[in-house]
């Protein structure tokens, strides 16, 4: 009787607010997901791509290859995985209404889409280590979009999320319209591991979890320091992230 009441609840739910796409607002057959349209427009990132960087290939060469890019500026990171490329297009929409417009239900769709592309990763992975943001940034945005999607992601693998190994030191302006070594400088001695927290890196293998790459700056500084304080090995898992030719966030 009480699941008969459950369902009946839903349905009329359903009725009064219909599923709609998590990027356009459009119509769509079921909640958390995007619509046909949007749907095909995301890029999404599938082998063959650079086993360092994620970056995609045009055409499948073999496994194990790195891209050109990773051969000659190889990140502190050792892998990094997206879900999609970070266009014009619905990846966008998605970052900036999560990151910009409080649509924290965002994050569990997002995540559980992270942890489907990062599954090499988590698979080695002892903790998950979100991005943090500076208490005063925090404070304006009143949530970590990054700890948000790192506990999704921790729900569907099991990997155990810990927010507070890695904090921010200091309240760097943001990367928003910087130049490549202008980000790297920007982020510089930003993170910091804890004394207390230390034992929880030492010798772990680390996967930081943000929402978009760009430069790499910001991770490859978060990653540094995680490494420096024992980590065994440090891998980026992000939702989107920019190849080369596309705008930056």
């Amino acid at each position: 009787m009480l699941q008969s009441l459950r369902a009946a609840g839903r349905l009329g739910l359903s009725l009064l607010y219909p599923p709609s796409c998590l990027a356009c607002y459009g119509a769509t057959s079921a909640p958390d997901t995007l619509c046909t349209a949007c749907w095909r427009q995301m890029r999404f990132i599938e082998r063959p791509y650079c086993e360092r960087l994620g970056t995609p290939f045009a055409q499948d060469l073999g496994p194990g290859l790195l891209s050109p890019e990773a051969m000659a500026d190889p990140p502190v990171w050792a892998r990094a995985r997206a879900v999609a490329g970070f266009d014009d297009g619905p990846a966008r929409q998605l970052v900036y209404r999560l990151k910009y417009y409080d649509r924290m239900e965002i994050a569990r769709p997002l995540g559980r889409w992270m942890a489907r592309a990062g599954v090499e990763l988590l698979e080695e992975a002892d903790l998950l280590v979100p991005i943090p943001l500076h208490r005063m940034r925090l404070a304006h945005r009143r949530f970590n979009q990054s700890m948000a999607l790192a506990h999704t992601i921790s729900e569907s693998c099991g990997v155990p999320v810990e927010a507070f190994a890695l904090e921010r030191a200091k309240r760097s302006p943001p990367q928003v319209g910087l130049s490549r070594i202008q980000r790297a400088a920007n982020v510089q001695g930003a993170f910091r591991v804890p004394q207390d927290k230390r034992h929880l890196v030492e010798g772990r293998r680390i996967v930081l979890v943000d929402d978009v790459l760009t430069s790499g700056a910001t991770s490859n500084a978060a990653a540094r320091v995680l490494l420096r304080a024992g980590a065994a090995q440090v891998d980026l898992l992000v939702f989107a992230r920019v190849i080369i030719g596309e705008g930056a966030l």
